[in-house]
């Protein structure tokens, strides 16, 4: 085989066809780390492997049952490949195919277009850049003038309301700009007038990036340097503060209206937009390259299951799996990583609690959008100054066993809660939901039992083992996946304790191949925590494919 480029052409018994181009090395099976990943339960989950060598290509077949098998025969080893050679592989034929210098051609042009589109983009930025910058100089000078002005007026500012203060401002900006001459052509005075009352009564260059919709997520690492995340990824923004001062007086204005502080004593605070949207602001020294601001933006739409089965999170089956276990009041975790969407699925299984039913939801910082009637939400507190008025999540935990829930809903165990929380769950307040931080089903048991010995109970691990055993039912894992998107990678049953270790069964499993695609499978089980509920469940759910 000359050093050409090859494809192989699959074809499954009913019909599904797809194409792989072949690699140095390519393992054949139905695990999720193969590089070509084929469905059927003839498949092993490492089948077979094709290797490259001196320009050439061959087969090896990994040990597999049901064989594999090249134009008819079965085969250990094969090679080297010919163009128009037939594997079959389980339900699986797979066609070796030379790929004509035409196809090639189209791949090198695509390539150069994606790599000329990408330059384009990069200077675009780069010129955003370089205005942003001239921009941001003149609104510093500019708001230091306002400032003065406003003060000249002796005017009670603080009696007035935002639009009235807001005129006011505008019409003393645009005054001082007629009066100078220093301003260059380049300046739009109708943007410069405006970034300068967003500094100066706003979030300065953070409202244009709040109003898009196509951005989730704000990351400002200095006043020079903001990311955005679009889609799942992080993009670099044009968007520039004006100087440290401005960027740290806009965190202040974030942080005042809950009555908490950003200062030396207290370099680091979580808070809230008036949205809903999340904050976390953290002061040098503690930030070395200056003042850092996260936020994390609240949904315009309040999202629904309907959603997430539009962008691919999950298959149908798993959905009508969850909602039966919400609606059946099982106790259910959440579980992923930092940015993986567990509040999201949080808020879209809440919506299938009944609305007669009174729900206490307790969050650190409030996210959780819930629409019922019958509805508590509580939120912790940190100390004052004095280093009193400290309302944690533990406390209101107990609290709301006190308020007649019938559910609990905690935005996220990270303390001695998590102890709490499970007796909740396991004393009358069954259907309770929350998330913890962990990346695997196992992981997460592992934190939960971690998070109980928090709570200065002197527990023995077992106890705390059987704590969660007892009060837990099902695990739903998140993941964030290398192209941004969110999926929820595993549902899995807690089935108990034995021999001390807690016993998981998983119901269902993502697959995703090297290429990003993602298959969504029943494990064949039936969970036995609806053993006495068999009416809410279709046992066909649980089938291959989910």
């Amino acid at each position: 085989m000359s050093d050409l480029a090859f494809k192989l052409c699959g074809e499954y018994q009913n019909g599904e066809r797809f194409e792989f181009p072949m690699a140095e090395q390519c393992v054949i099976g139905k695990e999720a780390t193969a590089q070509l990943v084929l469905k059927g339960w003839r498949i092993a989950k490492q089948h077979a492997r094709i290797t490259r060598h001196a320009q050439q290509y061959f087969l090896e077949d990994c040990g597999s049952l049901a064989g594999t098998y090249v134009n008819g025969q079965r085969v250990t080893q094969y090679g080297p490949l010919q163009d128009g050679d037939c594997v079959v592989i389980g339900p699986c034929q797979l066609v070796v195919k030379r790929v004509v210098e035409e196809e090639q051609e189209v791949g090198r042009l695509q390539v150069n277009n994606e790599t000329v589109e990408a330059k384009k983009q990069s200077a675009s930025v780069a010129a955003q850049r370089e205005q942003a910058l001239l921009l941001a100089e003149h609104v510093a000078a500019l708001h230091t003038r306002l400032v003065d002005a406003l003060e000249l007026r002796r005017k009670q500012y603080s009696d007035m309301n935002e639009a009235v203060l807001r005129l006011e401002a505008q019409q003393c900006v645009e005054a001082l700009i007629a009066k100078s001459s220093d301003f260059p052509p380049s300046l739009c005075k109708q943007q410069l007038v405006q970034a300068v009352l967003d500094e100066a009564l706003g979030l300065g260059p953070l409202e244009a990036l709040l109003r898009d919709p196509n951005i989730s997520e704000i990351m400002v690492n200095s006043p020079s340097q903001i990311f955005v995340e679009m889609q799942g990824q992080c993009h670099e923004s044009a968007a520039v503060f004006s100087s440290e001062t401005a960027l740290v007086a806009i965190m202040e204005r974030i942080v005042a209206p809950l009555g908490r502080r950003l200062d030396d004593a207290s370099p680091m605070v979580d808070a809230r937009l008036r949205d809903g949207s999340r904050v976390n602001a953290v002061l040098p020294p503690i930030a070395l390259k200056g003042p850092t601001l996260t936020i994390r933006k609240f949904p315009a739409k309040r999202l629904v299951m309907d959603d997430l089965l539009a962008f691919g999170a999950l298959s149908p089956t798993m959905a009508e799996f969850l909602r039966c276990c919400v609606q059946a009041r099982k106790n259910v975790v959440v579980a992923g990583g930092t940015g993986s969407g567990k509040t999201t699925l949080l808020n879209v299984l809440t919506n299938y609690i009944a609305p007669q039913e009174r729900v206490v939801t307790i969050e650190d910082a409030a996210e959780l959008q819930l629409n019922m009637a019958n509805l508590v939400s509580l939120e912790a507190r940190p100390a004052n100054v004095e280093g009193e008025g400290l309302v944690s999540i533990r406390d209101l935990v107990r609290n709301a066993l006190r308020m007649r829930p019938d559910r609990i809903v905690v935005g996220e165990c990270r303390g001695g809660e998590a102890f709490d929380m499970l007796a909740a769950m396991n004393t009358g307040h069954e259907g309770s939901l929350t998330t913890v931080h962990a990346n695997t089903p196992r992981e997460a048991l592992n934190r939960l039992e971690t998070l109980v010995l928090l709570a200065g109970m002197d527990l023995p691990v077992t106890v705390a083992r059987e704590h969660i055993a007892s009060s837990l039912e099902v695990l739903v894992l998140q993941k964030r996946l290398a192209d941004g998107r969110r999926i929820i990678h595993s549902i899995t049953e807690v089935c108990g304790l034995e021999a001390g270790r807690i016993q998981l069964q998983e119901l269902f499993a993502a697959e995703v191949s090297s290429s990003g695609g993602v298959v969504f499978k029943g494990q064949g089980l039936i969970p036995q925590i609806f053993s006495e509920q068999m009416e809410w469940l279709d046992q066909r759910w649980f089938s291959d494919v989910a």
